[in-house]
């Protein structure tokens, strides 16, 4: 039995085992009531076994075997989950840890691992920008250690840990969780900008050959003394093709011919260091049109990497306007090692999904990757998890597929809700995530053009700006989605659009307002924290992106004083959904949603109160009396014009609370 006396023993010198057991101590006293029951104590013994292979026997006391420092961790883990019941999102989803004397280990008990459908697994955690505000237990870092825990708990061994700055900061912290370090598809060898380290130079390869290859042998140098996967690879700085800041390379085989030589030398460095340090490069976005069209050239040991278009496709993404929808898998029987990088989060500014979960169904999400399995592409998989929180059920659903190789997605979807929200809820929670998916709204014709909460807030944004600044022309943001001739008909197709997710979600989140009232606690609080917040995010946006678009269309009629009327109705919307999740950072929570800031949800209440401003200055300009005459003033007085106002002049929002309260 494991009790509060348990006690680990012949723990390594090697930092990712001491986490893992010190990480196993803290569950069992989380499980474990206080007392002097005698426990089994718990035993590492080094012998041979493969890579990250344990195995576990338990006699007189529970030995851990294992022949490295991976081996260990997943060992101990697997303690923690098949004897005191800690399951990998127990942080992220809150669950309950009964507490008890003691968790008998049943005689004879062994488990042991076995090998990942997937050789290197784990997330890229980028989009980071609520895990980048929030603090936890007053610490900056304890968010991130309990990403690399999550994912180890899942059997990832892989990383990108963070973007940008972040990734550099937190990647030592990955390292010693025990994690191979990988790299963000524009950074190479996971080097710095060349804008951060030469600020003044125009960042061009052509310029400065010196410069670039320098920073790549920094980089190697830093993480030569731990495991890294080394990402190959040429884009520009910022995220965007290199040709954008050096366009003389102005055609795709003078791209392809540059890209290749880069990437050659980028590997010749690596080898010259590590001989046998694994390497990849990503066909991404305009990387993969350059190979598909014959133009790169790469080492046949570099893991390539094939990229869904952050909706769960496997084809290349949309950028701007452009949506080549390139398949992007290998060709069955292709030579070499392959790998993909998968979206369960993504950030477009049009129409995905980055603070709420993926909405197309798991059964299409199984599909794309057993088939990407089935075509050898299996060396390496990174799955952009954001940040972690709104997108755990797809995360489990993935870890599942790399380990096994196949999921039952009905099978795995009831014993994630026993596991999370109890099982005596979990056909009742089921019921909640396959309304969700169900109800899903399309913004395209293609079967994994399902919207997410970018589409309630940016497009909408789009067509405001577009309207303050130049109503006489569509909005050239827009044309990815509705290429009009016109801006009235662009806000018109997006109007039908929202008035169908107001429906969808409304619907949707009476089903779970139902549902939860039949669910025991805390499953109902969990769901009320996950699938339902989500559900009303969207539902309330939806609502404020209809007002927005019928403002708009009372503008162009040049109905000033309705347009601003809705324009104010928006703004109400927007704020209502921003305090949906506010609502729901209670305890460890506190903050968590408040960085919002790429859906930002406050920032397009903003927007609605700016084109409040515009339409009262329209329709009110220059003196701003006679509206609020109209809604302060007896119908007596309102026509009266001896003085023109007796009182200081209301802010758009006060008149706006006036006319709300007249008008409904």
């Amino acid at each position: 039995m494991i009790t509060i006396s348990t006690k680990i023993h012949n723990v390594p010198e090697l930092t990712p085992v001491k986490r893992a057991a010190a990480a196993l101590m803290r569950d069992i006293r989380n499980t474990c009531q206080p007392g002097k029951n005698p426990g089994m104590n718990i035993r590492l013994q080094t012998v041979d076994l493969p890579t990250e292979a344990y195995k576990i026997v338990a006699g007189q006391e529970i030995v851990v075997c294992a022949g490295d420092a991976l081996g260990f961790v997943y060992g101990l883990y697997r303690i923690s989950h098949d004897i005191l019941g800690v399951e990998p999102f127990w942080f992220w989803n809150d669950q309950p840890l009964k507490k008890a004397a003691g968790y008998p280990v049943p005689a004879g008990w062994t488990a042991k691992s076995k090998p990942c459908a997937v050789r290197y697994r784990g997330w890229f955690v980028n989009d980071e920008v609520l895990l980048n505000a929030w603090y936890l237990d007053g610490s900056k870092d304890k968010p991130w250690e309990m990403v690399f825990e999550a994912l180890l708990r899942l059997g990832g061994n892989l990383v990108i840990p963070g973007t940008d700055r972040n990734a550099h900061k937190y990647d030592t912290l990955a390292a010693d969780f025990g994690l191979y370090i990988t790299h963000h598809h524009a950074e190479p060898l996971g080097a710095r900008m060349f804008l951060r380290a030469y600020p003044d130079l125009t960042p061009a390869y052509s310029e400065h050959p010196d410069l670039f290859e320098g920073l790549w042998q920094e980089a190697v140098d830093k993480q030569k003394s731990r495991p890294t996967v080394y990402n190959l690879g040429f884009r520009g700085q910022g995220d965007r093709p290199f040709w954008t800041d050096d366009p003389q390379f102005a055609t795709p085989e003078s791209r392809g011919r540059l890209m290749s030589a880069l990437i050659r030398k980028q590997y010749d460095l690596v080898k010259a260091s590590i001989p046998d340090a694994p390497c990849c490069t990503n066909l991404y976005g305009e990387t993969m049109e350059l190979y598909q069209q014959g133009h790169l050239d790469l080492p046949e040991d570099v893991i390539k990497i094939w990229a869904d278009n952050g909706f769960g496709k496997m084809v290349t993404r949309r950028q701007n306007n452009h949506n080549p929808r390139i398949r992007a898998l290998p060709q069955e029987g292709a030579s070499g090692a392959h790998g993909l990088y998968y979206h369960a989060s993504f950030y477009d500014l049009q129409a995905a999904s980055q603070m709420t979960m993926l909405p197309n169904p798991p059964e299409f999400v199984r599909r794309e990757l057993t088939e990407a399995l089935s075509l050898g592409v299996k060396d390496y998989w990174i799955i952009n998890c954001s940040n972690v929180k709104p997108h755990v059920y797809t995360l489990d659903l993935i870890a599942a597929l790399w380990r096994d190789g196949d999921v039952d997605t009905e099978q795995h979807l009831l014993d994630y809700c026993a596991r999370y929200y109890d099982a005596e809820n979990a056909e009742l929670a089921a019921k909640c995530f396959r309304t969700w998916y169900d109800n899903a709204l399309f913004y395209g014709d293609h079967e994994d053009e399902r919207a997410g909460e970018q589409f309630a807030n940016h497009c909408a944004r789009m067509l405001v700006s577009q309207w303050m600044k130049n109503p006489a022309s569509p909005a050239p943001d827009m044309r990815w989605a509705i290429d009009a001739p016109t801006l009235k008909a662009q806000v018109e197709w997006y109007r039908e659009k929202c008035v169908q997710g107001v429906e969808n979600y409304t619907a949707t989140l009476r089903t779970c307002q139902r549902t939860m009232l039949d669910m025991t606690q805390p499953g109902a609080t969990l769901m009320q924290d996950t699938v339902a917040m989500q559900v009303e995010l969207l539902q309330k946006t939806y609502q404020g992106s209809v007002y927005a678009m019928d403002s708009l269309l009372r503008a162009m009629e040049e109905d000033w004083l309705t347009a601003f009327y809705l324009a104010g109705k928006a703004k109400a919307a927007y704020l209502a959904a921003d305090r949906v999740m506010r609502d729901r950072e209670h305890g460890k929570w506190h903050l968590y949603y408040a960085n919002d800031c790429q859906a930002d949800v406050k920032q397009s209440a903003w927007l609605m109160g700016v084109l409040m401003g515009v339409l009262r200055n329209n329709g009110d300009g220059p003196h701003f009396f006679h509206w609020q005459r109209r809604f302060i003033d007896a119908p007596e007085d309102a026509q009266i014009m001896l003085i023109l106002n007796m009182e200081n002049h209301l802010d758009n929002d006060e008149l706006f609370a006036l006319m709300d309260a007249r008008w409904e």
